[in-house]
């Protein structure tokens, strides 16, 4: 087991949102990036692409936080010793036979990996919620025409909740379908149809990507407030 750097709290694999995942291993941690230290890359035996050396130290602990979190995980689901690399495209290379997912906010990272005879897709996303003003301003770059409807039906107290919640849904949306179709979308491209303080959440693709993912297929996603962050998941059964 390699150690842990200072800024990293041991990892947690509890699971937090409303329906478990069979067959997936997830894991978070805590990280601080006033604790990094020069040699902490080196001791954890995670090799940091040219661009994380030159970024600033809150990009290198919350990149070291998620890649320990990852080579963690894919220890526990199949005893590989691997660090996910970052692709051209920025999204880690996984195993070819691994579905998995890195996420990472302020002072919080986290993985799930998953087989792909099981999970085609898994896509996951956690976001600081917005405060209000921010959210009113973010709507509608964020959210759909039918979107903005539904949000002027809803009490003001859920507004940012709902934008923090579509931004972060769409992320992990992202995330789980890319692999897949090798096709970039956009916020525009998809719409949350409804959502449950339970956690739950139901999307529509408003564009075609594939025979398969069209327009107007619809996917099932959950979310979890977890004080000022939120954390949400998309995963695409095989």
């Amino acid at each position: 087991m390699t150690l842990l750097p200072a800024c990293c709290t041991p990892l947690d694999a509890h699971w937090p949102l409303p329906v478990p995942l069979p067959g997936t291993v997830f894991l978070s941690t805590r990280f601080d990036p006033a604790l990094l230290s020069a040699g902490d890359f080196q001791r954890s035996a995670v090799p940091p692409p040219a661009s994380i050396q030159r970024s600033v130290a809150k990009r290198q602990a919350e990149f070291l936080a998620g890649r320990l979190c990852a080579r963690a995980a894919l220890q526990q689901l199949d005893q590989l010793d691997c660090v996910p690399a970052i692709g051209e495209d920025r999204a880690p290379i996984w195993p070819g036979h691994i579905s998995g997912s890195i996420t990472h906010s302020t002072g919080h990272a986290a993985a799930i990996v998953g087989h792909k005879a099981q999970w085609r897709g898994l896509g996951m996303d956690v976001e600081n919620v917005l405060t209000l003003e921010r959210a009113e301003r973010l709507a509608s770059e964020i959210l759909t025409a039918d979107e903005l409807q539904r949000m002027a039906a809803l009490p003001r107290d859920q507004i940012a909740l709902l934008v923090t919640l579509t931004f972060s849904v769409k992320e992990s949306l992202f995330k789980a379908l890319y692999p897949i179709v090798q096709k970039r979308f956009y916020f525009e491209h998809a719409e949350v149809l409804e959502w449950s303080q339970a956690g739950h959440v139901r999307l529509r693709l408003l564009t075609d990507l594939s025979n398969e993912w069209c327009h107007g297929k619809a996917l099932e996603g959950q979310f979890v407030v977890e004080g000022e962050q939120l954390l949400s998941l998309v995963a695409i059964g095989a």
